[in-house]
């Protein structure tokens, strides 16, 4: 983002509908799983993609505007696989409900009543509306209040869904005077390296590494392996339903874990003066991966880019800015003296062949990434003579769980025999 973009942020609801007629919302959200279907069948079969919104929309029984949201959205996940390959190739053949996609005074409306309720009207199917009103927390209601009533918001697209059976309404509003900071107008960048099992942190600025942080998530990867065993087990015995079912299951764990460890990353951010969160620009790393069928599929389903990308929706929220760094050796270069070499890692151990050098591996690339985020400003890289102490939190479902990487006695402290103390 720059610092002329505008603020976007999803707002959650639940809808309690009072037109009595809950079934056709469903109707129009199973409607909206066809089109997706549709949409990513001929996606598939190589048919053009900008003829494609009005070929779907021909047979679709929706409002011609949510049609073609939903067909943008569909595209969009075929384009996300081709560039990062998060998920997986989309599938056409799922059912089961889609979110409905509508624009604002088009496919959906919303108003204040007399009793200071936010009233809703959505428009399920043609010439068919679906009425009530907004239920949800005090703090996203207040801002859709405020979207409604002042030029400083502005209200954008929606999405229509069911949650364990719950009908739902995200909608998106854009703050129009608040921005994104430039980026040259740090003082403090963040390097963010992302891993299968944990994030790494490192802070630098003109004075040097200020902290660093590595935030464990092994539940992630753990969970995808558990959810991957049991639906190749469910598909074997012919038991489709199932098989989306735990899909689903297994995005929405994936997602709730990926907004939490985010949140946690811009939390962390902000205690520094100006800071600019750097990532890996991950965008050819589908194409680069080739360890093997298990391996690649491990690797290929990690969500790298999902979690860079919540952390920088979250950021720029905050008003700091996000950019991207050639991720080449950032995992092998030796952060004190430069020694680049595919031997100085192994595993989570970082030992310099040139300098002799020991840190934890993540820490060491997210020093890195760092640098380069310095060198991208135009920035005097600082001397890197000495580095802090590896701290490690573990997210859990209680919170948050701060602990000191090293725990055996002679690695506790910043330095143990000369040498940065690193752990299993």
């Amino acid at each position: 983002m720059t610092n002329s973009q505008a603020l976007i942020k999803t707002l959650d609801f639940q809808l309690d509908i009072q037109s009595d007629n809950k079934s056709l919302l469903y109707d129009a959200t199973l409607e909206a799983r066809q089109v997706y279907n549709e949409t990513i069948r001929l996606a598939k079969e190589g048919v053009d993609w900008g003829a494609i919104p009005d070929r779907v929309a021909d047979d679709a029984d929706l409002v011609k505007n949510t049609t073609q949201r939903v067909v943008a959205k569909a595209l969009g996940s075929m384009e996300n696989y081709y560039e990062y390959d998060d998920f997986g190739l989309p599938s056409h053949a799922k059912d089961g409900t889609y979110p409905l996609r509508a624009n604002y005074e088009e496919g959906y409306n919303l108003s204040l009543t007399d009793d200071g309720d936010v009233a809703f009207r959505i428009s399920a199917k043609p010439y068919n509306h679906v009425k009530g009103v907004l239920e949800g927390s005090d703090a996203h209601l207040d801002i859709l209040k405020s979207a409604l009533e002042s030029d400083e918001w502005k209200i954008g697209t929606a999405e229509a869904l069911f949650h364990d059976e719950n009908a739902e309404l995200h909608v998106n509003v854009t703050n129009t005077e608040q921005t994104v900071r430039d980026k040259h107008n740090s003082r403090t960048v963040i390097g963010v390296d992302v891993n299968e099992d944990n994030v790494a942190l490192t802070a630098l600025s003109e004075g040097g590494v200020e902290d660093t942080l590595v935030i464990d998530f092994p539940e992630i990867k753990f969970e995808r392996h558990r959810y991957f065993t049991m639906r190749k087990r469910v598909q074997n015995a012919g038991k489709k339903s199932i098989h989306d079912t735990l899909e689903g299951r297994e995005e929405r764990f994936v997602g709730d874990r990926l907004h939490k460890v985010s949140r946690h990353i811009v939390e962390w951010s902000q205690q520094f003066e100006k800071p600019c969160i750097v990532f890996e620009d991950l965008k050819e790393m589908r194409d680069s991966i080739d360890y093997g069928t298990r391996m690649n599929r491990r690797l290929h389903h990690l969500p790298f880019r999902a979690l860079q990308f919540h952390t920088s929706y979250k950021a720029s929220f905050e008003g700091i800015p996000t950019s991207w760094i050639d991720p080449a050796f950032t995992s092998q270069r030796c952060p004190m003296c430069g020694h680049t070499e595919r031997a100085n890692r192994h595993k989570k151990r970082f030992k310099c062949k040139g300098c002799g050098h020991q840190d934890h591996s993540d820490r060491g690339a997210s020093v890195n990434i760092a640098v380069k985020g310095v060198k991208k400003l135009d920035w005097n890289v600082p001397a890197l003579n000495s580095l802090p102490q590896v701290r490690k939190v573990r997210r859990q479902a209680s919170g948050a769980v701060d602990a000191p990487t090293v725990t055996h006695p002679t690695a506790r402290g910043y330095q143990a025999d000369g040498r940065v103390g690193v752990s299993d």
